[in-house]
């Protein structure tokens, strides 16, 4: 597997990828701030918006890939610029297409993503999840996020029924 970071350039190009990575990750039930159906516009306007943050320094998005250089998955980091702020970061929409998830994608990816904050002097990562997303906030335990709290009906899954969050921390070293 090879994780990387994807340019704008690239975004726009692999779009497809992008696009379908999404609609499975919301088909198969992530809470990723979608609900079904999902239109393909709402997908395109998505991605779109995703790469002029890119463009503008704003976010971080990490591509996994396979030996054939097929997307399997994705993570973001949203860049806090607020001064009082900037020794943190949102880590977002980590995305495995389902058939692929339990193989170490997402763990992959996570780890990258704390690399890549602490190379941009983050110090501290959070994150919230749905808490019926389907063992997502056990993967951040895994990998020592703390469950901060969480927030009664915060979102809807994909099916339209409201779940708590749970929110998660994590100091890098």
């Amino acid at each position: 597997m090879n994780i990387s970071p994807v340019a704008p350039e690239s975004l726009a190009r692999d779009a497809a990828e992008f696009h379908a990575l999404l609609r499975d990750a919301v088909e198969h039930g992530a809470s990723i701030g979608f609900t079904l159906p999902l239109a393909d516009g709402e997908v395109a306007d998505y991605w779109r918006q995703v790469g002029a943050e890119l463009a503008g320094g704003n976010r971080i998005l990490l591509a996994a890939r396979d030996a054939r250089g097929r997307l399997i998955g994705s993570g973001q980091l949203a860049l806090e610029r607020r001064s009082n702020g900037r020794h943190r970061a949102e880590v977002q929409k980590l995305l495995v297409f389902a058939g692929q998830r339990g193989r170490g994608a997402g763990t992959a990816l996570m780890h990258a993503l704390e690399a890549e904050a602490r190379g941009r002097g983050r110090t501290l990562l959070f994150l919230d999840t749905s808490k019926g997303a389907g063992g997502a906030a056990g993967l951040y335990e895994r990998l020592g996020y703390l469950r901060c709290g969480g927030i009664p009906d915060y979102a809807m899954d994909p099916d339209g029924t409201l779940q708590p969050n749970v929110i998660f921390a994590k100091r890098l070293a």
